[in-house]
């Protein structure tokens, strides 16, 4: 009897054979890029409303989202969802030697750290290979995320101060009014604001000085690590 993944790989296949649905066979990878990133979002909706059904309803649809690309891939000779699927074993054991083999790793930060270290062991030498601590955050993350991200990143590697270390800049409120997670809740609040009232976006802003940082970041990275600067 099959399983209800081998009906879904199936369910799959036969969308995208010579018969099946016009919309299915007009996509590849490009046209479906961004429906992950929904499929994402209305996931978080779910689980934010703390309902189960709807919950199941949108694992299955970015699940969908997995199926469908590892068919575009099994039909390029690719990859295919076996395939994807023993992959992802494989990563899961190696980066928890913890519990499948013999490290020790007894809190959060530990198993954290242990697996940035793994991930840079697996990918030296590789196309993916990260050579900058600012390497590894996907280009496409909301500009709030990614702005967080580099900075943690930046922070870690030394090549930016944590705030508490170091003045806000010229013009900049000072930091004893951003206390409490409401008071920073409400000065971003009111940026958005600002932003909309003036014409900006506001998104566009804050990558374009995420971009900045990030290239100051790397020049300072490889400064300190003696590389000569491109």
């Amino acid at each position: 009897m099959p399983t209800p993944i081998d009906e879904l790989l199936t369910i799959m296949a036969r969308l995208r054979a010579p018969d099946g649905c016009p919309w299915d066979r007009e996509q590849d990878h490009q046209t479906l890029r961004y429906h992950a990133v929904e499929e994402v979002y209305e996931m978080i909706d779910a689980i934010e409303s703390g309902d189960d059904q709807e919950l199941e309803e949108e694992l299955g649809d970015l699940l969908l989202q997995v199926v469908f690309h590892c068919q575009l891939g099994r039909e390029r000779g690719a990859f295919d969802f076996t395939s994807v699927a023993r992959k992802l074993v494989a990563k899961l054991i190696y980066r928890h030697p913890h519990v499948f083999g013999t490290a020790t790793a007894n809190t959060a930060a530990a198993v954290w750290a242990q697996w940035d270290r793994l991930k840079r062991d697996e990918k030296r030498g590789t196309k993916s290979e990260r050579t900058s601590a600012m390497d590894g955050i996907p280009r496409h993350l909301p500009a709030l995320m990614r702005a967080q991200k580099l900075w943690k990143k930046a922070v870690k590697a030394k090549v930016a101060e944590p705030l508490r270390a170091s003045p806000p800049p010229p013009g900049f409120p000072p930091r004893k009014d951003c206390r409490t997670p409401a008071q920073v809740a409400r000065a971003l609040f009111e940026l958005a604001a600002l932003c909309q009232e003036r014409g900006w976006s506001a998104e566009a802003l804050l990558r374009q000085e995420a971009k900045r940082r990030e290239r100051a970041w790397r020049s300072k990275e490889r400064k300190d690590n003696g590389v000569a600067s491109k």
